[in-house]
């Protein structure tokens, strides 16, 4: 019997996920803490960004082509971290990694990925690679991991910072799912093995400091890019730390509920930067015209996450190559439709008032 075609729209793709999975594991993937009100303004706050096209521009191609860390990459999507993702297909991140080079994408690994950075890049050679990083209590086991990872030819640093515990996830709490011993974090192997899910938050350490950012962003040669910002301030100290760039973020809306949307403190991270480093985006980006906004209010680039899980729960590696390729699509669309057709010529002029 022929499989059935995926759906063309990633609302489609949410439902066909969800109907996939047992509900568990879709609230796991797709839920955040406490009320979800940050899921839910994350997506919001996109939409209430109107924009203002121009007419007559004369030209019906698009250039998605962005500048980030110095340099060119084909479009602005980076798929975001995301752990554990064997949940979502058996070849877990492997298959994330080839929708990623499929599509010229580049694939940001989590440090609990189920299978390793060095796996990974063998698996799927040639595809553009960056490691995120989580930095646990046993800083040696932190640097192994990050310089395998470097061996291995993954070209950037993704340090993420709003975990010093984990959020409240209510879905998880109520429905009592956790991540099995079936699934380890295969990335992060200590002297007794890759650490099972239960063992993952007791080793993050929540006393990192910007002491410790300013340590490893002169201790590798590749760029670093601290994740979690959502005020100018900690942009600016992240900047003046080493860093090479921020990933605004809020984890999703899994850890604090009632944490800003990042498409309403965008804008003044941006100006607070001020060209010292690159700026990126993630949270509630469902649309390639939430990336023309993003990239209108100054972000490099944007990191998609949950709708790639989706994708990978319907189809595998096939199904998240459905996701980037339709995000892709819009953007193009978009980027004539707003008249600016080069990615590389959006600005604020072409977003209204909420």
């Amino acid at each position: 019997m022929s499989r059935p075609p995926l759906p063309l729209s990633l609302s489609g793709l949410e439902g066909a996920a969800r109907a996939a999975l047992d509900p568990g594991a879709f609230g796991y993937i797709s839920g955040g803490a406490g009320d979800e009100w940050t899921v839910a303004e994350n997506i919001a706050a996109w939409q209430r960004l109107s924009i203002l096209p121009r007419v007559l521009t004369g030209s019906g191609k698009a250039d998605t082509a962005v500048d980030v860390l110095g340099t060119t990459m084909p479009h602005p999507i980076i798929v975001a971290p995301m752990a554990y993702q064997r949940i979502a297909t058996p070849d877990g991140e492997i298959a994330l990694t080839r929708a990623a080079a499929a599509t010229s994408t580049t694939m940001c690994l989590s440090t609990l990925s189920t299978v390793s950075a060095h796996d990974v890049a063998i698996a799927v050679p040639g595809t553009h690679l960056w490691l995120q990083v989580y930095v646990f209590t046993d800083r040696e086991l932190t640097h192994q991991i990050i310089e395998s990872a470097l061996a291995s030819g993954y070209s950037a640093l993704v340090v993420t910072v709003d975990f010093p515990v984990s959020g409240r996830r209510q879905r998880d709490v109520d429905s009592g799912f956790v991540v099995t011993q079936a699934v380890p974090a295969i990335s992060a192997t200590g002297m007794d093995g890759a650490f099972q899910p239960h063992q993952t938050q007791s080793q993050i350490d929540p006393r990192l400091s910007w002491t410790d950012i300013a340590e490893m962003a002169s201790r590798y040669s590749v760029p670093l890019l601290v994740k979690g910002i959502l005020t100018p301030d900690d942009a600016v100290r992240a900047i003046d730390a080493g860093a090479a760039g921020i990933v605004v973020s809020n984890h999703g809306g899994r850890q604090l509920d009632g944490s800003a949307a990042t498409a309403t403190v965008l804008a003044g991270i941006v100006d607070a930067v001020a060209g010292r480093g690159d700026v990126m985006v993630d949270g509630g980006v469902r649309r390639g015209s939430d990336i023309l906004r993003a990239l209108a209010l100054g972000a490099s680039a944007v990191m998609v996450g949950r709708p790639l899980y989706w994708g990978l729960a319907v189809d595998g590696a096939t199904g998240a190559q459905v996701v980037l390729e339709l995000l892709l699509d819009e953007l193009a669309n978009a980027l004539i439709l707003s008249g600016a057709n080069s990615a590389r010529a959006l600005h604020r002029g072409f977003i209204g008032p909420a």
